[in-house]
C-alpha cells in the first residue's frame, strides 16, 4: 500500500476520503477534530451535573450509559462520583467549555 493511501481518513460529516493532516474537509468544509479529542463540552456537562447529577444525566450526555444507570440506582453514587475524574465514553478528557 502506498504512503499516500495510508494517510487518508474519512470526513466525519460527509464520509468522503481526505488526507489525515487536513483541518477541514475539502469536499464539505466540515472542521475535523483530532481522533484524540472529544466533541463534548464542559459547560453542558457541568449544568446537567448541577441540576440532575443525582440522576446521572451528565453521564448519559458524554456517552457513559453504564455509569449513568448506576448513578440513577444509587441516587448519584452517594456523592462519591463527584470525586472521579470526568472523561467521555472514549476516555478523552473534556477540555473545551462551549
Amino acid at each position: 500500500m502506498s504512503e499516500s493511501v495510508q494517510q487518508m481518513i474519512y470526513c466525519r460529516a460527509c464520509g468522503q476520503q481526505m488526507h489525515v493532516s487536513a483541518a477541514a474537509c475539502p469536499n464539505c468544509g466540515a472542521v475535523q477534530t483530532p481522533a484524540s479529542a472529544t466533541d463534548k463540552r464542559i459547560l453542558p456537562a457541568m449544568l446537567l451535573c448541577f441540576f440532575f447529577g443525582f440522576l446521572g444525566v451528565h453521564r448519559f450526555y458524554v456517552g457513559k450509559i453504564g455509569t449513568g444507570i448506576l448513578q440513577i440506582l444509587t441516587l448519584g453514587g452517594f456523592g462519591l462520583w463527584a470525586l472521579i475524574a470526568f472523561t467521555d465514553s472514549d476516555g478523552h478528557k473534556i477540555t473545551e467549555w462551549t
